[in-house]
């Protein structure tokens, strides 16, 4: 396969990527419902519920909801629509292995299709994913090898962190088990954590709301200039407000003209829990480093 050869490049990639819907439609990205299991029934992940209905849902459930990755049949469905199109090849970019299943069914789906299909591990979720996706999406008239190395050189320079209002939720989950013994399992405060390379690090823990907005918005400021900045809430947007408000007062000229801020889809809150606030960021490269993949 000629990496370098210019070629029309389809994009996929899934819900946990939280990408904008007019970002999606932009860049003709296709992206992949998980699913979401509310007491025993089934809901396609921002398609058959909405964020909003989610979270308003969650603390009245009577049992934990729970998630699932898409059907290797969910993946075949849009990886036919872009060869169909037209497509010569597609990249196909999806949440850290290490956290969910939902690569391997890409994985799966990709082997009807031999040699056609990258399937990448972005090591990441929400905008740490998303980022990913949009730099592969933006460089993709520059072929296959421009938009892995465009990938490539944004997750180098991704940083993802949040604070939870609860151990709760991620006690529950089982999915990350490290973070939850290095926190001593309390119930009563606060986590702080850290997305990396596929794994969920615990980076310290408070006691009080403002000691935790404070924190992030801390973590945030000590970044440096930003090529790309997400904020990230569950269901708690004046406390987004407040840290988006923090860092304009205080960094505006080290933060990029476009700023996301998103609500973080159903099937990740649901193990993070309501209330917590965090960000997504692509920290400013070298000219070299960012614009390499142009001269692919």
């Amino acid at each position: 396969m000629c990496y370098t050869c210019a070629m029309k490049l389809g994009i996929v990639t899934d819900s946990t990527s939280d990408l904008p819907a007019y970002l999606v439609e932009q860049f003709d990205i296709r992206v992949v419902p998980s699913i979401l299991v509310l007491e025993g029934k089934e809901y396609a992940d921002g398609i058959s519920i909405t964020r909003e209905e989610f979270y308003a849902r969650l603390p009245s459930l009577q049992t934990p909801p729970t998630t699932a990755a898409p059907s290797i049949g969910d993946f075949l469905t849009p990886y036919r629509s872009l060869f169909n199109s037209g497509c010569e090849h597609i990249l196909s970019i999806h949440a850290a292995s290490q956290l969910t299943t939902i690569i391997n069914s890409a994985r799966q789906a990709a082997q009807e299709f031999p040699g056609k299909i990258t399937v990448v591990d972005s090591g990441s979720l929400s905008m740490g994913l998303g980022f990913q996706a949009l730099a592969a999406a933006e460089a993709s008239d520059l072929g296959l090898g421009a938009a892995l190395e465009a990938a490539e050189s944004a997750r180098k320079r991704l940083q993802v962190k949040a604070a939870l209002d609860t151990m709760e939720y991620l006690k529950r989950s089982g999915r990350v088990p490290g973070v939850v013994a290095n926190l001593g399992g309390l119930l009563s405060i606060k986590p702080m954590i850290e997305l990396r390379d596929g794994e969920v690090k615990a980076i310290g823990a408070v006691r009080t709301a403002k000691q935790v907005d404070e924190r992030i918005l801390n973590f945030a400021l000590s970044l440096g200039e930003l090529e790309r900045l997400a904020i990230l809430h569950t269901n708690a947007e004046a406390r987004a407000r407040n840290l988006l408000n923090g860092l304009m007062e205080q960094a505006r000229k080290s933060l990029p003209r476009d700023i996301l801020f998103v609500n973080v889809t159903a099937v990740i809150g649901a193990h993070l829990g309501p209330n917590g606030i965090g960000f997504a960021v692509v920290k400013a490269g070298s000219a070299v480093e960012i614009q390499s993949f142009r001269q692919v």
